[in-house]
């Protein structure tokens, strides 16, 4: 759900939660037995509210014997629109989870479903459609997992109501300036509706609707009682949710998948295949970026600053996710930045990673949670179009402060290839800003070891920017200069030299323009020179890599291959074989 979310329910049973169930379970199903309003109303407030503290009890309380039969009977035996009330809000947070939605009856789904067009109170209306949406969808997820493999939505029908009549009363409550518990309930369903492609595209292009949202979560420092309907994790954690749904691209599959859903659609209904087709076309990219645009141009990013001081774990999820979506587009970049996006990055960065640990060089790297990994990527993207003191300020220990996520995605295990990349070129405009910068990156445990892997790495992509952030590294950091041209170990600065040169030689300019690069910075020392005529003694293709660096004529190829590679081969910055600098660019990085 939105205020508690139940997308990691766990079917074993805790000791505590049965503890709490036995403690409070009978006192709650006593007032639900009785007949008097009062205690009716006693027993069912207290049910919503331990949904909402530990949602386990309640659920175990809430599937006994008996239970569900006494609460639908109570809006029987005392039909007040408060009572009414108090049910369909518990009747919400119960259905926000699995084990409970097994256990729903015919006949509270047939109340809820009178009571959400019948009503005559606001707040009952809103609290019954609310529990419908969340059964609906609900449902459509059980349905998901059920069938193994399933990809995409599936539609599952609650009520009489459509999906959209239902979007078009949250609407209205939402523009018509409700009570904050209507707000909040309503906020809710839209939260849950907007999942669906059709729905979220409309939501999308109403700019009044996008503007009322963000403008209800506060533009200062949250001065009410923690658990008070004002805190962002009721209102301005459903606005998140609403955002995210809106921003969220869809998920790269694989062939498998692929595979699995052409099956799927093959033994639907030529009807489904139809709603399925539109659903596909209205969450491709080219939809999801023009979302994107529309809530940016409406004030999306100005809610981040302030709902991300409630420092909850939901909140923090939610707010990486939508920058990750938002900065995908170069475009959007600048936007963020302007709005503090990058401090609030920080921010979760610094909340969601784990403690520093002294490492004995053997420990491999921990890996980062989804959360983390969304904030470090998406600052990651910042900081390699953006200049570094865009991005964090002219405090340089801000610059220091992001090295460790840098690093830590770099050499991460959950890491995927296009996070490393990206931490890779991050790192490389980094270590341009100085020399302390470039020292302090070189002296990241296991990062130097991890870059040089990835030299040898397939993809081009990765070649160049591990070639790019080692040539600066090499330029910036006296350790990293020793590391490569020193005299310590002749044999290994021998090694890494003649993999230098035969970076130098592939198709790649920008890979030979930061190899070559490396090697002239290199040839200032004497170590360096006497391992570069060993290695031309030995492998005699040292001097006419150089050579082709300022006249490619002397190369000893087949004309072919020197026809083609004549133009690359007379770059000015080969022939004056300068140190390649940091370069600031969005080339996609699409492994395999």
């Amino acid at each position: 759900g939105v205020r508690s979310s139940s997308s990691n329910e766990k079917t074993d049973v805790d000791p505590h939660t049965e503890v709490l169930a036995r403690a409070f379970g009978l006192p709650i199903t006593n007032r639900l037995a009785d007949t008097n309003e009062d205690e009716l109303l006693a027993g069912v407030s207290f049910l919503t509210a331990l949904f909402q503290v530990d949602w386990q009890s309640a659920a175990s309380i809430f599937q006994q014997e008996g239970v569900l039969e006494s609460i639908m009977d109570s809006v029987d035996l005392a039909p007040s629109e408060y009572l009414a009330r108090s049910v369909a809000q518990l009747l919400s947070q119960a259905i926000g989870h699995k084990p409970c939605r097994g256990v729903l009856s015919p006949q509270a789904i047939k109340w809820l479903d009178f009571t959400s067009q019948n009503s005559t109170d606001g707040n009952t209306r809103t609290a019954a459609t609310t529990a419908l949406i969340k059964l609906s969808k609900g449902n459509a997820l059980d349905n998901a997992e059920a069938v193994e493999g399933a990809v995409g939505d599936v539609q599952t029908r609650v009520g009489s109501q459509k999906d959209e009549d239902l979007a078009a009363f949250m609407k209205a409550v939402i523009l018509g300036g409700g009570d904050k518990t209507s707000l909040s309930d309503a906020i809710e369903g839209l939260a849950y509706l907007s999942v669906d492609p059709i729905i979220k595209e409309k939501l999308s292009e109403d700019t009044l609707l996008l503007k009322r949202l963000f403008s209800l979560v506060p533009r200062h420092k949250l001065t009410a009682m923690p658990g008070s309907i004002d805190t962002p994790t009721t209102i301005g954690f459903g606005v998140l949710s609403i955002a995210s749904n809106l921003c969220r691209y869809r998920p790269r599959l694989t062939e498998e998948q692929i595979q699995m859903e052409k099956l799927r659609k093959m033994a639907s209904t030529s009807k489904a295949n139809t709603e399925s087709s539109l659903s596909s076309v209205l969450d491709d990219d080219d939809h999801v970026r023009a979302r994107i645009r529309r809530a940016v141009d409406v004030g999306v990013l100005d809610i981040f600053a302030s709902v991300i001081r409630s420092d909850t774990a939901g909140v923090r999820v939610l707010t990486a996710q939508i920058l990750l979506s938002i900065v995908e587009e170069q475009g959007t970049r600048g936007n963020v930045l302007q709005s503090g996006g990058a401090k609030v990055l920080m921010h979760i960065i610094k909340q969601s990673m784990p403690p520093s640990k002294e490492s004995s060089g053997s420990t491999p790297p921990q890996p980062l949670d989804t959360t983390t990994l969304d904030a470090i990527q998406a600052l990651a993207k910042l900081a390699i179009t953006c200049s570094p003191i865009q991005v964090f300020g002219p405090n340089e220990g801000a610059m220091y402060d992001a090295i460790r996520p840098f690093s830590a995605m770099l050499q991460g295990s959950s890491s995927t290839l296009l996070q490393r990349f990206e931490s890779m070129m991050a790192l490389t405009n980094l270590s341009s800003q100085g020399t302390e910068t470039a020292t302090r990156i070189a002296k990241s445990d296991g990062l130097l070891q991890k870059v040089e892997l990835l030299l040898l790495e397939d993809h081009a992509l990765v070649r160049r920017a591990a070639m790019e952030l080692i040539c600066n590294l090499i330029a910036g950091s006296d350790e990293v200069f020793e590391r490569y041209g020193g005299e310590n170990n002749p044999r290994a600065t021998k090694s890494k030299l003649q993999i230098m040169f035969a970076l130098s030689d592939v198709d790649d300019l920008p890979t030979r323009l930061a190899a070559s690069g490396a090697l002239a910075t290199l040839s200032s020392a004497s170590s360096a020179c006497a391992a570069i005529i060993s290695l031309q003694s030995d492998k005699h293709r040292v001097f006419p890599i150089l050579a082709q660096f300022i006249d490619p004529s002397v190369a000893n190829r087949d004309d072919t291959e020197a026809e083609e590679s004549v133009d690359v081969e007379t770059h000015p910055g080969l022939i004056s074989r300068l140190p390649s600098p940091a370069r600031s660019y969005s080339s996609k990085l699409r492994p395999g």
